[in-house]
C-alpha cells in the first residue's frame, strides 16, 4: 500500500502547489481524456508491440507483485530453515532411499506439508526436490552444484525481472508520447491561427497538458513501479539463495545444523532471525 500512498502524496503536491500558486485545473481537466487517449493508447500499443502475450501477462502480474511487495516474511525464513533441516537430517540417518519419498512426491510428504506456503511456492519447492535428488544421483561435487545452482537462479531472477524491465521501458517512451500528443496540440492550434488569442491561448494549454502529462507518468508513476518491482524480484531471489548456501554447505560435509545456520547468515538482515530464535524453531520441530 506505500506505493499507492507515495503516488497519492505525489498528486496532492503537484496539482496542490499548482492551484496555490494560482493556477486552475479548468484547462487540464479539458484537456485530460484526449491528451490520456493519445498518451496512454499509445504507450499501451508500444507495450503491446514490443512483448509476447505472455510476457504482457507477467508484466499485468508484476504490478501486483509491486503493490503488494516481497511475499516472504520472517516466519517463511524460519519454516525454511526447519523445512531444510528435517531433509538434511534424514538424508544423513536413512540416505538417498529415506530422502526420495519426499522428494520426488512434496505434496505427499509430512514434511513439506507441515509448511504449505513453502510447499506451494512454484520455485522454492522445485529447487530443494532437484538438487537433493540430484546429491542422491551421487551428483555431490559442491563446486560444480554450485555453479549450477547459480545459473539456475540468474536464469530465474533475469526471468522475473523481465516485466520491471518492460515496465521501464514503457516510462522511458512516455515522456516522448507526450511531446507527441503536444506536437498534434500544436497542430491542431495552427489550423486555427484566424481565432481570437484567448481561444488560442486555451489551445496552446491544451497541447501543454500531453507534455506535463507524459512526464508525469513516466517519472511519477510507471517509472516507479518499475524501480519498486526490480527491488520485489531481488528481495524474493534472496529466499532461494538461501536454499542454494544451505545445500552447498551440506555437500561440503557440514552438519545439518551448520548448515541451516551458514544459511541464516544469508538472509537479508530486516528478515533473519537471530541464532536464539532458529535454535528454539529447530528445538520445537523436533
Amino acid at each position: 500500500m506505500i506505493l499507492i500512498g507515495g503516488f497519492a502524496i505525489l498528486l496532492a503536491c503537484v496539482f496542490g502547489g499548482y492551484i496555490i500558486a494560482g493556477g486552475h485545473m479548468g484547462p487540464i481537466l479539458h484537456a485530460l481524456p484526449f491528451e490520456m487517449l493519445i498518451i496512454g493508447g499509445a504507450a499501451v500499443g508500444s507495450f503491446l508491440m514490443s512483448n509476447s502475450m505472455s510476457d504482457v501477462k507477467h508484466t499485468l502480474g508484476g504490478i501486483g507483485k509491486a503493490m503488494k511487495g516481497s511475499k516472504y516474511t520472517p516466519q517463511d525464513y524460519l519454516d525454511l530453515g526447519v523445512l531444510l533441516h528435517k531433509l538434511l537430517k534424514v538424508a544423513q540417518s536413512k540416505g538417498a532411499a529415506g530422502l526420495e519419498p519426499h522428494i520426488e512426491k512434496p505434496e505427499e510428504s509430512a514434511i513439506f506439508q507441515a509448511y504449505p506456503r513453502i510447499a506451494n511456492d512454484h520455485h522454492a519447492t522445485p529447487l530443494i526436490c532437484d538438487y537433493l535428488r540430484m546429491v542422491g544421483m551421487n551428483a555431490d561435487d559442491p563446486h560444480q552444484i554450485e555453479d549450477i545452482m547459480a545459473s539456475e537462479l540468474k536464469k530465474v531472477k533475469n526471468e522475473e525481472l523481465h516485466a520491471a524491465h518492460a515496465l521501464q521501458n514503457m516510462a522511458d517512451a512516455l515522456p516522448a508520447l507526450g511531446i507527441v500528443a503536444a506536437v498534434l496540440g500544436v497542430i491542431k492550434t495552427m489550423g486555427s491561427i484566424d481565432k481570437p488569442p484567448a481561444v488560442l491561448g486555451a489551445m496552446i494549454g491544451s497541447a501543454l497538458v500531453g507534455t506535463f502529462l507524459g512526464v508525469l507518468l513516466a517519472y511519477g508513476l510507471v517509472g516507479p513501479i518499475a524501480v519498486r518491482l526490480k527491488g520485489v524480484v531481488e528481495e524474493d531471489a534472496r529466499f532461494l539463495e538461501v536454499i542454494r548456501a544451505v545445500l552447498v554447505a551440506h555437500l561440503h560435509g557440514n552438519a545439518p545444523q551448520v548448515a541451516i545456520e551458514v544459511g541464516r547468515k544469508t538472509i537479508p538482515t530486516g528478515l533473519m532471525p537471530n541464532f536464539a530464535a532458529m535454535e528454539t524453531a529447530l528445538q520445537e520441530a523436533k
